[in-house]
């Protein structure tokens, strides 16, 4: 079995090397897979992707006709594969669960980093300026916060705002009645809560979830955190509701347009995107590069997995984890 790996980092190496064997072989590289690169994977009978790597039409007909008969995403989300199009093609599989305490734990820290103002503070102590002026913060205790999605992830943050003391709400097109969860329209959502935290995947429908009528909507001063996917904010109507002061503040792990940006280091170059370096140069705002997953239990969960879905579709043929049947 030979299993190509695209946009690959060191620690997608070292999580999954332990896996290569007599029977099993891979090959790395950095690239990140597109019409361009597809060819790579000659040889191959896997292809693994991640997040920023896309899997259009045209790329699963390029690898199919290479010989690839599994597409296995090394993460939960599949929005940048057309799943239809790889019906009866190309078996598709992910990894639905690695960790949802490495997602939802990172959310609380971006925001009790953000509302305490723990990195500004950060930043003057190493130039010994121990003033207050300017780091107030609130309490979490009482606020409501309204989480939009409660799958997995959505529920372990959940359980973590309320050991804060918070008020909870939720919104889900499948809400689950087995949790104890107040589910409230996305209205009522909007409306009641100082902090809302997006944990739902990226579809037709909730792309642009927060745009600027929904913001609107919302709480003067609300605080938005987004670990899911960049596409359900729409990153300008965000930046003008960060500019009219209607939103307090937004911790951004993903972003819309991260694929040419986010997982390599441009401190020497120039940012394009515009949007981008508005939104980072706010002092309301805190960017992480999508690394709420980045945890040594979350990496060795996804290695494992993903050998395992590769395993059981070519070895049996089917598999639980496959978004696609041929």
């Amino acid at each position: 079995m030979k299993i190509a790996f695209f946009d690959t980092k060191p620690y997608d190496k070292e999580s999954f090397k332990k896996y290569e064997s007599s029977d099993i072989s891979f090959k790395f590289f950095e690239t990140k897979l597109n019409i361009d690169t597809a060819d790579l994977a000659r040889g191959c009978e896997v292809v693994c992707i991640f997040v920023n790597d896309t899997a259009s039409g045209e790329v699963i007909d390029k690898l199919y006709e290479l010989g690839v008969k599994v597409l296995a995403l090394r993460c939960a989300g599949y929005n940048n594969v057309d799943v239809k199009h790889a019906h009866k093609k190309i078996h598709v599989v992910h990894v639905p669960a690695y960790s949802p305490y490495a997602v939802a734990e990172h959310t609380m820290a971006l925001l009790l980093t953000s509302i305490r103002r723990i990195h500004k503070a950060y930043i003057r102590t190493k130039d010994f300026n121990f003033s207050l002026a300017g780091l107030t913060g609130f309490d979490l205790y009482g606020k409501t916060v309204g989480v939009i999605g409660t799958g997995k992830i959505g529920r372990v943050f959940v359980d973590i705002c309320r050991g804060f003391g918070m008020r909870v709400l939720a919104y889900d097109k499948y809400p689950s009645d087995d949790i104890g969860i107040e589910y409230v329209s996305l209205d009522e959502l909007f409306a009641a809560s100082d902090i809302i935290s997006l944990h739902c995947p990226l579809t037709r429908d909730t792309k642009h979830l927060i745009n600027g009528d929904s913001i609107k909507k919302m709480k003067k001063g609300v605080v938005i955190l987004n670990t899911s996917r960049g596409a359900l904010i729409d990153a300008d109507a965000l930046l003008e509701g960060i500019k009219s002061r209607h939103v307090g503040a937004a911790c951004l792990d993903v972003y819309e347009e991260e694929s040419d940006v986010f997982f390599e280091d441009f401190s020497g170059h120039i940012v394009d995107d515009d949007t981008l370096a508005r939104l980072i140069s706010m002092p309301n705002v805190i960017v992480t590069s999508h690394q709420a997953f980045l945890t040594e239990e979350a990496l060795a969960n996804i290695a494992s997995t993903t050998i395992e879905n590769v395993k059981q579709i070519l070895y049996n043929g089917v598999c639980q984890n496959e978004l696609c049947f041929l």
